[in-house]
Formats: C-alpha cells, structure tokens, sequence
C-alpha cells in the first residue's frame, strides 16, 4: 500500500529472494521510462523500496506518480 510521506509516494516491497526482487525492478524501470517518469529507489536484497514525486512540480505528489504506482501494483501482482 502506497503512503504519502513528505511529499512523496512511498512503498516497500519485499520478494523471495534478489532475483525476484530485481526482475520487478527491471518491469519497473520499463514502465518508468515509457512514462518518462522515474522513481528514487532502493533494493537491499529481496526487498525493494520506492519513492514518487514528480521533480519538475517542485517535487510533489501529482496525478502523473498516481499513475505510475498504479502501473506498479499491476507489475507487483503478476510477480
């Protein structure tokens, strides 16, 4: 589930291991640059931590990460 923490999206996921976890990074990184909207991100092992805000409206929560972790809940599931 998605928290909205200092003006950024923010959702940790964890995997069973790292290959799992940086294969949903790659399906990320696909989506993010078709959106051309790219996230601040951390792995450490099997888990993956992500933060959204959208740095040319001053960094901020707007539709456009809405939507990108909309696309990354659909990738989340199918993993």
């Amino acid at each position: 589930m998605w928290i909205e923490k200092k003006n950024k999206l923010y959702q940790k996921f964890e995997f069973k291991n790292f290959s799992e976890a940086f294969a949903f990074m790659t399906r990320v990184a696909i989506e993010a640059e078709k959106a051309n909207h790219h996230p601040e991100w951390k792995n450490v092992y099997n888990v993956v931590e992500i933060w959204l805000s959208t740095h040319d409206a001053g960094d901020v929560v707007t539709a456009k990460d809405e939507r990108l972790a909309k696309k990354i809940d659909g990738l989340r599931s199918k993993a």
